[in-house]
């Protein structure tokens, strides 16, 4: 069954011989993810923020979505304002496609009120598109098709976003705008894949609850290209005591998924884990598995003396 869902998306697909991409990969635990969707996030909170990602979608088809992320941005101290930037490495794979990016980014942050500040951001990202049909299996037994390539084919392009990002202690918002040059990749004379500018508001806020150990981080992201949406609301609840500290929470989607998120702060490294239900479609056993790895540590490349190191707290 899973070998006919594939090909089933990979014929579509090719009779109009080309791949139009609405959304980019829905990362349950978005909030730790902030620098992947927004670049104005690179170095705000003054910290080295190294973030890994691992999302197993639709799991228990064969060729079902398989993705990696990798980001470490920090910030840079030239003459009073805060600069900063970030790298990241981006892989995605989905039956025959495969999608990869190599991206760099940049922010300019400034104060904004007595406790906030604003920061804007720009990134710049290679994009590389593959169609492998290695594996690939027509309905008719065979591994050959004129609508298909008979080799591996790629193509690249340049992919641009922006962003703006205010945050405070007890609140941050985000506004960004992804694949700002609304990039085709070409793959040959016949396979073309287009990718719409997609757009991101999100926002969240961390609530300390009086006389316990206990806080709140909600939160809430809405994703559109102006022709579908998406709006995913989630809320974590930590327990610190000690130096330790461990999390849970929910999400939900309307009309996509539920999900439950649990994790914790293991000597200075955050460990996420969380399964996301998918309330349409595929049902809840095929949903997805998702492992999120997050350390951020001072380093002030600037300071005199030694690097000063310290694990972070949750934000």
């Amino acid at each position: 069954m899973g070998k006919k869902f594939i090909i089933v998306i990979a014929v579509l697909s090719a009779f109009v011989q080309r791949v139009h991409a609405q959304w980019d990969v829905q990362f349950t635990d978005f909030t730790t993810l902030r620098a992947y969707y927004n670049p104005a996030v690179s170095g705000t909170d003054g910290l080295l923020d190294v973030s890994i990602a691992y999302s197993m979608q639709m799991v228990g088809y064969d060729g079902a979505p398989k993705t990696m992320y990798a980001g470490a941005n920090m910030p840079i101290y030239f003459f009073g304002p805060r600069h900063g930037a970030g790298l990241s490495l981006y892989s995605d794979e989905i039956g025959i496609f495969k999608t990869s990016k190599l991206a760099a980014q940049y922010a300019f942050n400034m104060k904004l009120g007595q406790k906030g500040r604003i920061a804007v951001g720009l990134q710049g990202a290679m994009l590389n598109e593959t169609i492998d049909p290695g594996n690939m299996i027509l309905s008719d037994g065979s591994g050959s098709d004129p609508a298909f390539p008979s080799s591996t084919t790629e193509g690249k392009a340049l992919d641009i976003a922006a962003g703006l990002y205010y945050y405070s202690p007890k609140l941050w918002v985000g506004l960004s705008a992804i694949h700002l040059t609304a990039p085709s990749v070409n793959m040959g004379d016949k396979y073309q894949i287009d990718i719409s500018r997609t757009y991101y508001f999100m926002s969240g806020g961390n609530i300390k609850l009086k006389n316990t150990l206990l806080s709140l981080q909600p939160a809430v992201m809405v994703q559109t290209d102006f022709q579908s949406w998406r709006e995913d609301i989630q809320c974590k609840a930590f327990y610190e005591y000690d130096s330790r500290t461990f999390f849970a929470g929910v999400g939900y989607s309307p009309g996509i998924s539920v999900t439950a998120m649990i994790g914790g702060n293991f000597h200075g490294i955050q460990l996420g884990y969380s399964y996301q239900m998918y309330t349409q479609g595929v049902g809840a056993d095929h949903g997805t598995h998702e492992i999120v790895l997050n350390y951020k540590t001072n380093l002030d490349l600037f300071k005199k003396g030694k690097n000063l190191h310290k694990s972070a707290r949750f934000l």
